[in-house]
């Protein structure tokens, strides 16, 4: 089957697929899009040659215009709508206890799934620790690596005040999820050299995803690093030898509202 087809009643012959195709495998022949020679061995699929297309006049054998969602101008953001929606983004550590709707959670990770890897690889592979017991399981695991830390590597542990966090467990506060009644992971390939990376930026789209379900999250970063470093929680996880955790986030309803923007230091840039 043909990498690519082109419909030459539509195909207006501007080249834009050919100038776009980020692995230049796409050659202008009297005015029609051709494969180059090996074209197949090196498409990664991305699509950039069938979304840019404006005639909608090229077809992959892995997808169609119509298999692709219309943009939208409409929804388009302005600078202003930009710089609130991100500045606007808030670390959420207090939630309500109510659960949240699997279907928004999914629909959070549907859009998240649109983040950019490398190459494509698309490596990203995600875990949602949905029960609020399991959970809190899970987090009894991380508090094992900290008491781990605290003895074996205190100076380290020191730094991290984790003496801090496990004696508010202890005392009964969920110091690892802040009562978050879920927790979303994002996994991959050790072996793949962009599944760090990825994981990420999709994990960063998720987050800013969340607010506008009704939802808040926020990085877990101690429950990543026992993931890393704690073979209990590896095995409890399931992650295998080759499998890697690449972020975790704490999800649920927020508790309550932010009504302001504080600012950042002032960026420090480098002109070259």
């Amino acid at each position: 089957m043909a990498l690519f087809t082109v419909d030459q009643a539509l195909c207006n012959g501007d080249g834009i697929c050919a100038a776009e195709c980020p692995m230049m495998i796409i050659q202008m022949k009297e005015g029609t899009p051709t494969p180059a020679k090996g074209a197949e061995k090196m498409c990664i699929n991305c699509g950039h040659c069938v979304a840019v297309c404006p005639k909608g006049a090229l077809s992959l054998a892995t997808l169609s215009p119509e298999g692709c969602l219309a943009v939208e101008k409409d929804l388009s953001a302005s600078p202003a709508q930009a710089e609130q929606f991100l500045r606007s983004r808030r670390s959420i550590r207090n939630y309500k206890k109510t659960p949240v709707d699997k279907a928004l959670i999914e629909d959070a990770i549907r859009v998240a799934s649109h983040a950019p890897s490398g190459h494509n690889f698309q490596p990203v592979r995600w875990q949602v620790i949905y029960d609020t017991d399991k959970v809190k399981e899970l987090c009894g695991h991380v508090i094992d690596w900290m008491k781990w830390m605290i003895k074996e590597q205190p100076d380290t542990a020191k730094k991290l005040h984790l003496d801090l966090v496990v004696a508010g467990w202890d005392f009964g506060m969920d110091t690892i999820n802040r009562n978050a009644p879920h927790l979303i992971l994002v996994n991959a390939d050790k072996r793949n050299p962009t599944g760090q990376a990825a994981c990420t930026i999709a994990m960063s789209y998720l987050e800013l995803m969340l607010p506008s379900l009704g939802l808040g999250g926020c990085w877990n970063g101690f429950f990543n690093a026992a993931a890393i470093f704690w073979p209990p929680l590896q095995k409890a996880l399931n992650l295998g030898e080759t499998t890697g955790n690449y972020g975790a986030m704490m999800v649920g309803h927020p508790k309550f509202a932010y009504h302001r923007m504080p600012p950042r230091n002032t960026p420090e840039v480098a002109w070259v």
